[in-house]
């Protein structure tokens, strides 16, 4: 009897293989999106006509469904890792961007006049003053970015791309073992809900003068 973590051969990974693929080809579009959306954001700050634009082509390339990204990107990258994460990456800039220009707009108009007043320019204003205050901002966004990625990272398997934990959604069916895409299911959300708690736990030590729920009673 084929064990839970028991993979067909065909797959060429072990399982813990298929998680650390799976984990690369989901993180690394996610940072690859924050840092193309930080100075993309700053434009948008600073000129605010910019921001809607933005916004609309972000939000347009993201209803692009992702398999039909995936296939027509396969005619310039071929079918990679690269296949998967250029749209994942694309992807997560429609929650990046407004996140990052909302944090950056929160921040009082009094901390930046000090700021100026100390000889500090846009961008030391921005790297040292705005940024870190709006972290947590930053961060909620990334959460949503980075568990929505870990979840499409498995349709890649429609395209044969192989090392991602979709592929057991395929072997599932074709060897006829359902215990396969039971396991695929639970791990991928495994993998959402540490990534989630992880980047909770960046923001509480990037913002230790924000109060937690337990203080705040």
């Amino acid at each position: 009897m084929n064990g839970f973590f028991d993979l067909p051969s065909d797959l060429q990974y072990s399982y813990l293989g298929l998680v650390a693929l799976h984990l690369r080809e989901g993180l690394l579009p996610v940072l690859a999106g924050l840092v193309l959306a930080l100075p993309v954001a700053q434009l948008c700050v600073r000129f605010r006509w910019v921001y809607p634009p933005v916004l609309g082509v972000t939000t347009v390339l993201y209803s692009i469904p992702s398999l039909a990204f995936f296939v027509v990107l396969i005619d310039y990258v071929g079918q990679s890792e690269t296949t998967v994460m250029i749209p994942l990456a694309i992807y997560s800039l429609v929650v990046l961007v407004p996140a990052i220009v909302d944090g950056v707009r929160s921040v009082p108009p009094e901390t930046l006049a000090a700021a100026q007043a100390m000889g500090f320019g846009p961008v030391r204003r921005y790297l040292q003053v705005q940024l870190p205050i709006a972290v947590p901002a930053i961060i909620a966004g990334l959460r949503v970015a980075t568990v929505s990625s870990l979840s499409l990272v498995s349709v890649g398997m429609l395209i044969g791309n192989q090392g991602a934990l979709g592929n057991m959604l395929y072997a599932a069916t074709t060897y006829h073992r359902p215990a396969l895409a039971v396991n695929s299911v639970l791990t991928t959300a495994v993998l959402g809900i540490l990534a989630d708690a992880a980047l909770v736990l960046v923001r509480r030590l990037l913002t230790p003068w924000m109060p937690t729920k337990g203080a705040a009673r």
